[in-house]
């Protein structure tokens, strides 16, 4: 079935302030750093060692611009150095997950001396920076999705460890619409689904459904209109349940051994394996499971 070609989205204006960090107290969100509208991206513990970061710029469709892009650094940062968090999702406020870069802020810089060549390499460098501080933390983080996730926002999606999309979700690389080639969430793309269908999304610009994203591996699960979020919870929950050394071990050695060779990525997962098993997280499960008890991932 033909699928129309992606529009870029509009978005709105680009003044607002650098955001929020992670750490609120459970329950609370982080306090607002960009003026009376409140926080550019929203941090709160609905419950123990889970943190919800929302982007909202609502009226900009989420768009990732500069001011953007550090609020969600810092908060990543923050939750990678917080032992009181286990899980991250990341959703969106309105009817947008990310419509990608701000094309009014890009679009501004063309009037700078360089025609705005320096601020787009700050703003990619600064971009691809956050990306990779994903694969880093080492909390698996999960992107709900609700609306549309295009360019940068489609990136973000392919970058989180785990990805539900309501079932009204679309995707879509859709910058060979206005021609700017989608270089950069290509990246994430073609490591998160197969290579004909990184290309057809990338070269065609179309949007998928949220039932074609999970066909092609970019999402997990599709539930029901508006309980992506919740969908996503559930999940945050259960990884949230599991040794919190264990998975930092097993998502920063699933990330490495992707880019070996195989048998380089063999003797390395190997020597994982081993150093895992020293740890008192392993002594403690095996132990568990020989003696038919639950285990108590907090004892040492």
């Amino acid at each position: 079935m033909a699928r129309r070609a992606a529009a870029p989205a509009p978005v709105g204006p680009t003044a607002e302030a650098a955001g929020a960090q992670g750490g609120a107290p459970i329950g609370a969100a982080v306090a607002p750093q960009a003026g009376a509208a409140g926080a550019i991206v929203e941090a709160e513990r609905l419950e123990p060692g889970l943190l919800v970061l929302t982007l909202s710029r609502p009226e900009a469709r989420n768009s990732l611009s500069k001011a953007m892009l550090s609020a969600l650094q810092a908060a990543i940062d923050g939750a990678a150095a917080d032992a009181g968090v286990r899980a991250v999702v990341i959703a969106g406020k309105g009817p947008a997950f990310s419509a990608g870069h701000d094309l009014r802020e890009l679009t501004g810089h063309r009037s700078d001396p360089d025609g705005g060549r320096g601020f787009t390499e700050l703003l990619m460098r600064q971009c691809a920076t956050f990306m990779q501080s994903i694969l880093r933390c080492p909390k698996p983080v999960i992107a709900a999705v609700e609306g549309v996730a295009t360019a940068a926002g489609c990136q973000l999606v392919a970058t989180c460890d785990l990805a539900v999309a309501s079932e009204t979700a679309r995707f879509a690389t859709p910058g060979v619409n206005i021609g700017l080639f989608c270089s950069t969430p290509m990246v994430a793309l073609s490591r998160n689904v197969p290579r004909k269908r990184a290309m057809e999304m990338l070269l065609l610009g179309e949007m998928l459904s949220a039932r074609e994203a999970a066909e092609y591996g970019l999402v997990n699960r599709v539930v029901p209109a508006g309980q992506a979020l919740e969908a996503a919870l559930a999940l945050a929950r259960t990884v949230a349940s599991k040794p919190p050394m264990t998975l930092a071990i097993g998502k920063e050695a699933f990330y490495r051994q992707l880019e070996m060779p195989l048998a380089e990525a063999y003797a390395y997962a190997a020597g994982v394996m081993v150093e895992n098993m020293m740890h008192a997280e392993s002594k403690e499960g095996i132990g568990a499971f020989l003696e038919k008890r639950p285990p108590d991932w907090d004892k040492r």
